[in-house]
């Protein structure tokens, strides 16, 4: 399996792991304890490890969700938490995901050995997001599940911060790379996008080849590892993903 391929065949797995903490009920609820609604943390659960920064910037580095939208979940959280704040229940609440989730998992330990090496690997430049989660360490005794989901939520940055350098090569804007995706006008919406909307068909085609340059960028960290440990990787993404999609909801 070459780099290109496994980046290829790893992004559905991390996409989905890698932010599934924020949505997660129980990350929610810490959320509420702290007088931060849903939507706000959707946007600085991932937005606040950049500090103290005006509205605009973080919607320029998430990239996929509407400026007002972000501004609306940015502004009202900063009434009642500080983004350094924030930034610490994302990293636990992401640690604490991966106990809930990860720990079950029989190789999670290699999943970690796999991860570990791409992740130090990705080149940050022009992702600040993925920059500066990699930049906040993890502390030294957590289990090997929350580092997991650790290097998960990485990954998962490293992804959309090529994902947003493709989108603009293609010539394409935030919103209508939603368009051209499965979740159509819905996406559009759940992102804070007002219609109206562009049509749809013209855009397909140039979504394949945003994918395509996405997995491009992202290549290269998978050549730390020989061909074997990649399919391996990639086997091991999916177990978990499906050990993830099977799992009950955990109690408080």
């Amino acid at each position: 399996m070459t780099p290109e391929q496994a980046a290829t065949a790893a992004r559905p797995s991390v996409l989905r792991l890698g932010g599934a903490f924020i949505e997660c009920p129980r990350t929610l609820r810490q959320a509420r304890r702290l007088g931060i609604s849903g939507w706000a943390f959707f946007v600085t659960g991932r937005g606040a490890v950049l500090g103290d920064v005006r509205a605009e910037t973080v919607a320029a580095a998430i990239g996929i969700v509407a400026p007002d939208a972000v501004a609306d979940g940015w502004d009202s959280t900063a009434e009642v938490a500080k983004p350094s704040e924030v930034a610490e229940v994302s990293r636990a609440e992401c640690c604490r995901w991966g106990i809930d989730y990860l720990a079950g998992l029989p190789q999670v330990g290699r999943l970690v050995e796999l991860l570990t090496p791409v992740v130090a690997a990705a080149d940050a430049v022009g992702m600040p997001l993925f920059a500066a989660w990699r930049g906040l360490p993890v502390p030294a005794d957590a289990a090997p599940a929350a580092r997991a989901a650790v290097l998960l939520h990485l990954l998962y940055e490293f992804y959309s911060g090529a994902a947003l350098m493709a989108v603009r090569a293609a010539g394409m804007t935030p919103v209508e790379i939603i368009l051209a995706g499965p979740e159509g006008e819905s996406g559009a919406v759940a992102y804070g996008w007002s219609p109206p909307y562009p049509p749809v068909g013209p855009l397909v085609r140039r979504r394949l080849w945003v994918e395509s340059v996405t997995d491009r960028i992202v290549s290269p960290a998978f050549g730390l590892l020989d061909p074997a440990e990649r399919g391996e990787l990639v086997n091991l993404l999916g177990g978990a993903l499906s050990a993830v999609r099977m799992s009950p909801s955990r109690p408080d």
